[in-house]
């Protein structure tokens, strides 16, 4: 049976990620159920890096994840990882009062965000309708995140520091011996001293399958939809639009309008589908707030997010079994965060001090021990 030092059960983002800063220090090997890694919410992802509009904590790991992908270790990608797109917040007439908070509150914390009158919004995005608009502003520091690119550099690094990305192996069961986990699955039996639940919507399904006490982790599904633009329209040069409450969103996607209503509905762990009301509440939405009338829905899909009961991810080992350690509930913020979360467990399992940006911008990580949850 082979052994390596720490197995990895899931091979999205959080699995991934960690595994790339893990393997130059132990050998490694993650465990993906999947034909192919980021099947499920790391490829379903809308993928915009953001520094704000998460917890404090959330932000201040963005922060230090956006140095990573502004400059990538040579060799981690072959396309820049972020590409400026910047973000336009609106509220509907009534809503002013909201926008101007929410604008104050960017300005204060030194952020460089621009006031627009109803008819700059419009000149921002020219289908947006006038008589709708209450109030806009524009906000600078928004990018989209490559996604394929991000997971395939860390599944580069992982294997060129020698891990072993394993697909096709779903956990059957796992025990733990007294000195190491016996981790058995569809695709073989492997040992490691160490076991890590990076499996997302199933980290609490994993969780049992290895004896240990859940953390109440809940998945929730997300809706997206793409439309077609008018032939003037060029998708490329649009932002980010997003309703001041976080009732909907929209951007650019492939040339075409990607839209979601933001829905987070608690579901079972699953390969999710869309619901018909979450896809007619993204169009509902859209010719609301823009003079589109939508004629067909070229595609639509959903995906999954999974949250804590604090909402913050879930980082160390468990009370109950020491060899068994969570990376899991990274909410909505799993591939922004990903560089700071999948060095911040790698240290913490190498027994490694966090490089000293987690201090400089105020992380401790026994703000996401699963000791927490209890």
């Amino acid at each position: 049976m082979q052994h390596h030092d720490v197995a990895i059960i899931g091979g999205g983002i959080a699995g991934l990620s960690l595994a790339s800063f893990l393997a130059p220090h132990r050998s490694v090997a993650v465990l993906e159920r999947e034909a192919a890694n980021g099947y499920h919410s790391t490829g379903r992802s809308a993928a915009e890096f953001t520094l704000r509009d998460n917890a404090p904590v959330v932000n201040a790991l963005a922060r230090i994840s956006h140095a990573f992908m502004a400059q990538p270790p040579e060799g981690f990608a072959t396309a820049p990882l972020l590409t400026a797109r910047g973000s336009l917040w609106i509220g509907a007439t009534g809503k002013e009062d909201a926008v101007e908070r929410a604008r104050l509150k960017a300005a204060a914390a030194g952020v460089a965000v621009v006031p627009l009158t109803v008819d700059e919004a419009v000149r921002h995005v020219p289908f947006l309708d006038p008589a709708y608009l209450g109030a806009a502003y524009f906000d600078p520091d928004y990018w989209d995140i490559d996604v394929d690119q991000l997971l395939q550099g860390y599944a580069r690094f992982a294997r060129r520091a020698g891990a072993e990305l394993i697909s096709g192996a779903e956990l059957l069961r796992a025990r733990h011996d007294g000195r190491r986990w016996i981790v058995e699955t569809s695709a073989g039996a492997i040992s490691a001293d160490i076991l890590v639940n990076a499996a997302g919507g199933w980290a609490d399904t994993v969780a049992a399958l290895c004896g240990v006490a859940p953390a109440s982790i809940v998945p929730h599904r997300r809706t997206a939809i793409t439309v077609d633009l008018p032939a003037e329209i060029d998708a490329a040069a649009l932002p980010e639009i997003n309703e001041i409450d976080d009732t909907y969103y929209f951007k650019p996607d492939a040339g075409r309008l990607l839209v979601s209503p933001a829905d987070e509905t608690p579901c079972e762990p699953a390969d999710v589908q869309p619901e018909e009301l979450d896809v007619a509440y993204a169009a509902h939405y859209l010719e609301e707030a823009t003079t589109l009338k939508i004629g067909r829905i070229a595609s639509s899909w959903a995906g999954m997010r999974s949250f804590s009961a604090d909402r913050l991810p879930v980082i160390g080992p468990a009370r109950d079994n020491a060899a068994f350690f969570w990376l899991a509930g990274q909410g909505g913020y799993g591939i922004l965060t990903s560089p700071a979360l999948g060095q911040l467990a790698a240290a913490l399992i190498a027994g490694m001090p966090p490089a000293d940006v987690f201090a400089r911008e105020g992380v401790d990580p026994a703000v996401f021990s699963p000791l927490r949850l209890d």
